[in-house]
């Protein structure tokens, strides 16, 4: 892999969109055509996203710009899986085609990806903006627009330790797939371990967790880019919420803890998840998809009933542990008076 770095459009009916994206990228890549490759992934658009792609094929002919069409729409996840698994060079960063992303950006992370070897995984801060109403937009558990509140500019700290951080403060944050650039190798053994991620809308959790565990981590300061929100390709789809939040998110924790997370803190993420969801929700289901609900529900009630007992059982062994430690330094002070008398 003689290239730095893979800059993936994975795109689908969106020519107007992607056009402007191509615009931006002719512009911002400028004097990186030695470290960088772009590779545009169609999933078999049928408007003239493949006009768009040849046209800036011909203006970037100075870089290697690869083109994939697939035979079939094969559902946005499946698109993103391919892009990260073409990626031919030491990292690969997938973009989105609607995504406002700021002129430096490319050239901040060439500049990081160079400085530090070891570096398994770089988040670009953003902002968030509302699509309708134009408004700022960030979780609530985020004070300002800022949605990593992380800092982790020299790549030096703990690993695990950040991404647990930004995992626990905002779930949205690590599955922006546009903030996020990934040690290739990583992301791709991470896809190998857990082929069916891409049946997962939150997967892109366990991929920066997994690079996250294996590595060092940067996250930015300052801001780079914009999420649009509200117009997330999982909203279209009539179950997405019931699925989100009470069968994908517990089922990427899950996989964290395979990766080596602790298990204190996946049972805690899993306690966290089981407060943030909506019974609304799993009621409006329950209405519309009996069956399907109450199959897909069981077993997150299960996970939750578990990870409750697990919790205790980590706090009892806490008090014991420092219900010991204070009798030792008792005896300890007992005996040390012993030997000055």
């Amino acid at each position: 892999m003689n290239k730095l770095l893979t800059i993936a459009l994975p795109t689908y009916n969106r020519a107007d969109l992607l056009d402007k994206q191509l615009a931006w990228l002719a512009q911002a890549i400028k004097g990186f055509e030695s470290e960088c490759e772009i590779l545009v992934s169609d999933n078999c658009s049928t408007d003239n996203t493949q006009c768009v792609i040849k046209k800036w094929q011909e203006i970037l002919s100075d870089f290697t710009f690869k083109v994939n069409k697939n035979p079939e729409n094969l559902g946005v996840m499946r698109n993103i899986m391919y892009c990260l698994n073409s990626a031919t060079t030491k990292y690969v960063w997938t973009i989105g085609d609607d995504d406002p992303i700021q002129h430096r950006a490319i050239t901040y992370v060439i500049d990081k990806i160079k400085q530090h070897e070891d570096l398994s995984l770089l988040f670009l801060n953003f902002s968030g903006r509302n699509k309708i109403t134009g408004e700022a937009v960030h979780p609530p558990t985020i004070v300002g627009n800022r949605w990593f509140d992380a800092d982790s500019e020299d790549a030096c700290g703990d690993g695990k330790a950040i991404f647990e951080h930004c995992f626990s403060k905002s779930v949205g944050a690590v599955i922006f797939l546009t903030a996020t650039v990934y040690r290739t190798d990583l992301v791709k053994r991470a896809l190998q371990i857990w082929p069916d991620a891409a049946t997962n809308w939150i997967s892109l959790a366990y991929l920066a967790g997994y690079c996250a565990a294996n590595g060092s981590v940067i996250v930015t300061k300052e801001t780079y880019l914009e999420c649009i929100v509200g117009v997330s390709y999982w909203q279209k789809e009539p179950k997405s919420a019931l699925l989100m939040q009470y069968k994908h998110i517990p089922e990427v924790i899950l996989k964290l803890e395979e990766s080596g997370y602790s298990k204190q803190f996946c049972r805690r993420m899993l306690l966290q998840n089981s407060k943030d969801v909506s019974w609304k929700v799993f009621l409006g289901a329950l209405r519309r998809w009996p069956v399907y609900a109450i199959k897909t529900v069981v077993p997150f009630v299960a996970l939750v009933s578990i990870s409750a007992f697990d919790v205790g059982v980590f706090k009892e062994l806490k008090v014991a542990e420092a219900n010991e430690t204070s009798t030792q330094e008792v005896r300890a002070n007992n005996n040390n008076r012993s030997i000055n008398l």
